[in-house]
């Protein structure tokens, strides 16, 4: 067995929006990709959710999962992830045991604290939110609580149940840019995710931590982490760049306030950067692998050994759909994944 087969592989699609195209071809573009990464043996397929934004057309991972099930056979599903704190543990528990009911044994449900967008609008989901940790805690504990059919006494939980009532559980992650997540992960038994896409900093000490402290539960007796990073795979080194320096545009253009969605490489060419753009722009390729097959696999193997998982989880997103279906193609083929067929071939 090559080294390259001890990774595996996910995805986590959040629906981009191009210039010059619309959230209408953004969540079509989606499905596709969720028909590809099944075909081609990825291990999961993770919607995220943004909202009063232009750029990412994703605002209800719990909708779009429901179509993604219908247009995929094995890929686990599952959010990447769902904003608890803009919702009432019992419906965020109804909308994943409904999927889990639709797809069982396929369905995750991830789940994070950030608000996804601005303040002002956090606000207008849930005018209550005031992102205190302890209200967090206590959602997760009555969202496990529904989950499982936890009865305990003298809570709602003796009296409320989430519908439907199945045999199965989706899979809990916590996903987290900061470690805090997965402190609350290890306190609850639950997986744990970490954005090294968002912030590639102290990830590997965050994901240790969160071995250090997990406490087994039912549904998870030892702890499991993934990390998930911004991955720009071609044929070339110098294609690769090309859609790297696109990405890490797109992520300077939103700290300077500009929300125009992703451009082509002429973008990155005309577009005017100082010295001190330059170095932010810079600061942002920490954030991704790029480069031919060999060179992606290469970092994205020593990315999962510093980190010390066995599962990296790729986002995607460039100008072209078609350099984006690419991208996990040639990422699939050097990973040696097994594509559907292979699979079925083995079962007969």
């Amino acid at each position: 067995m090559s080294t390259s087969n001890k990774v595996h592989l996910s995805v986590l699609d959040q629906s981009p929006v191009r210039q010059g195209g619309s959230s209408r071809q953004a969540l079509q573009e989606t499905i596709e990709l969720a028909r590809l990464a099944d075909r081609l043996g990825y291990t999961r397929f993770w919607v995220s959710e943004h909202h009063n934004t232009g750029t990412l057309a994703g605002s209800a991972p719990e909708v779009l999962l429901a179509r993604l099930g219908a247009e995929t056979k094995r890929i686990r599903l599952g959010s990447g992830g769902v904003m608890l704190p803009h919702y009432s543990a019992l419906k965020v528990a109804e909308s994943f045991r409904l999927l889990e009911a639709l797809y069982p044994g396929r369905i995750d449900l991830g789940i994070g604290r950030a608000p996804g967008t601005d303040r002002i609008t956090a606000h207008a989901l849930n005018p209550h939110n005031a992102f205190r940790d302890e209200d967090f805690a206590e959602q997760l504990m009555d969202l496990r609580a529904f989950l499982h059919d936890e009865v305990v006494p003298d809570t709602i939980h003796a009296k409320v149940k989430a519908a439907p009532f199945i045999d199965t559980v989706p899979e809990m992650w916590l996903l987290s840019s900061s470690g805090q997540s997965g402190l609350f992960a290890a306190h609850v038994g639950a997986a744990f995710s970490f954005a090294h896409f968002i912030n590639p900093n102290g990830g590997p000490d965050m994901v240790r931590l969160y071995k250090e402290r997990f406490r087994p539960s039912p549904e998870l007796a030892a702890p499991l982490a993934n990390v998930a990073i911004f991955v720009l795979c071609a044929e070339t080194e110098a294609k690769a760049r090309e859609l790297a320096d696109a990405l890490a545009l797109q992520m300077l253009k939103l700290e300077t306030g500009d929300r125009t969605p992703i451009g082509s490489a002429d973008t990155v060419r005309n577009y005017p950067l100082t010295p001190e753009l330059r170095a932010r722009l810079d600061y942002h390729h920490q954030r991704m692998v790029s480069g031919n097959p060999e060179q992606v696999r290469e970092q994205l193997e020593t990315l999962a050994a510093a980190y010390g998982v066995d599962e990296v989880t790729a986002v995607t997103i460039t100008y072209d759909f078609q350099d984006r279906l690419r991208s996990y193609e040639l990422l699939a083929e050097v990973f040696e994944l097994n594509p559907v067929s292979q699979l079925l071939a083995q079962t007969h």
